[in-house]
C-alpha cells in the first residue's frame, strides 16, 4: 500500500438489521496519517460502519478497503495493523498494569516496547499498580496502551475521553496528536464537538444512516462564511446585537460613535455545535 492510496476507502456501503436500515448507501475516504472524527447521534448508523471497518461486522453491500484489504475477509498480518480502543477493553483487576500491556504485547509480530508504551501514555508511575486500583481516566489511558501495543498504522478510537475531566481531557488530546504526528491514522468517533474542533484534520457527520457531509471543522456548513453576530455595550448599559456579513465594517460604524474603543464588543459565527445540530435536524 502506498502513501498516495487512502487508508479507508467506503462506497455504497449498507446494512440493515430486518427492516431497519442502519447504513444506507455510505461512501467514504480516510486518508494516510490524517485524524478523521466520526459525528452522529445514537442510532446514525456510524457505530455499526466503524464495527464493518474494523472487520467484526459484515455488510450487505457496497465495497470497503481498510490499509487495502477488505476487513471482512482480512487475515491474522491485517489485524496487527489495526489498533481498536472500545469504550471498555476489559477488566483486569488483579494485574498490574505491566503485566496487562506485556501480556497484550505477545500477540503481536513486532510490538512496541511495553514500557515505552506506558509511559507515552502517562502511566509511568502507575507501572506496578493493579489496574482496580486505577481512576476512570488512567483506566482509559491503559486502554489506549492496548490498542497502540502492536504499533498500528490505523487506530480507531472510541468515544476516547467519556468521563474525562478537562484537564485530563486535554492530556488525552496531546497524546492523540503525538501519536498523529508519529504517521497513525486514527479514525474517531465522538459526542465532545470541542474534541472534534480540536484533534480533527476532517470530519464526517452521519445521520439516519446516510453521509450528510465531510468537510473540516472550520468550514463545516459554510461556517467561515456563515454571518456574524455582533453585540456591544451601549451608553445606557444595555447590550445590543446585530447579525451581518460584513462585521469589521460595522464595528467600524460602531466605534466612530463611540469615539474609539467599544465597551463590550464581541464578534461570534456559528459554533461547530451549531452548524452540526441543523444538520442532524435539532434546533
Amino acid at each position: 500500500m502506498t502513501q498516495e492510496e487512502p487508508a479507508i476507502a467506503v462506497s455504497g456501503l449498507r446494512k440493515a438489521y430486518g427492516d431497519n436500515v442502519a447504513v444506507a448507501g455510505v461512501d467514504l475516504e480516510v486518508r494516510r496519517g490524517e485524524v478523521f472524527a466520526l459525528l452522529g447521534p445514537n442510532g446514525a448508523g456510524k457505530t455499526t460502519t466503524v464495527e464493518i471497518l474494523e472487520g467484526y461486522r459484515h455488510r450487505d453491500g457496497g465495497s470497503v478497503s481498510v490499509l487495502g484489504a477488505d476487513p471482512q475477509h482480512a487475515d491474522k498480518a491485517w489485524r496487527s495493523r489495526v489498533g481498536i480502543v472500545l469504550q471498555g477493553t476489559g477488566e483486569f483487576d488483579d494485574l498490574t498494569v505491566s503485566e496487562v500491556v506485556r501480556h497484550f504485547a505477545g500477540f503481536y509480530p513486532n510490538p512496541d516496547d511495553p514500557a515505552t508504551v506506558i509511559r507515552r501514555v502517562g502511566l509511568g508511575d502507575k507501572e506496578r499498580a493493579r489496574t482496580h486500583t486505577l481512576s476512570g481516566g488512567q483506566k482509559r489511558r491503559l486502554d489506549v496502551a492496548l490498542g497502540i501495543i502492536g504499533r498500528p498504522e490505523l487506530l480507531f478510537l472510541d468515544e476516547p475521553t467519556t468521563g474525562f475531566d478537562p484537564e485530563a481531557r486535554r492530556e488525552f488530546w496531546d497524546l492523540i496528536r503525538d501519536l498523529s504526528a508519529a504517521g497513525t491514522t486514527i479514525v474517531l468517533t465522538t459526542h465532545y464537538l470541542e474534541e472534534a474542533e480540536a484533534l480533527a484534520d476532517r470530519l464526517a457527520v452521519i445521520a439516519g444512516g446516510s453521509l450528510i457531509a465531510v468537510s473540516t471543522p472550520q468550514a463545516l456548513g459554510d461556517r467561515q462564511s456563515a454571518p456574524a453576530t455582533v453585540s456591544w455595550r451601549t451608553a445606557d448599559g444595555t447590550v445590543e446585537r446585530k447579525e451581518t456579513s460584513t462585521p469589521t465594517a460595522l464595528i467600524a460604524e460602531i466605534a466612530t460613535g463611540f469615539g474609539g474603543e467599544v465597551p463590550g464588543l464581541t464578534v461570534t459565527r456559528p459554533t461547530l455545535e451549531d452548524v452540526y445540530l441543523t444538520m442532524i435536524g435539532h434546533r
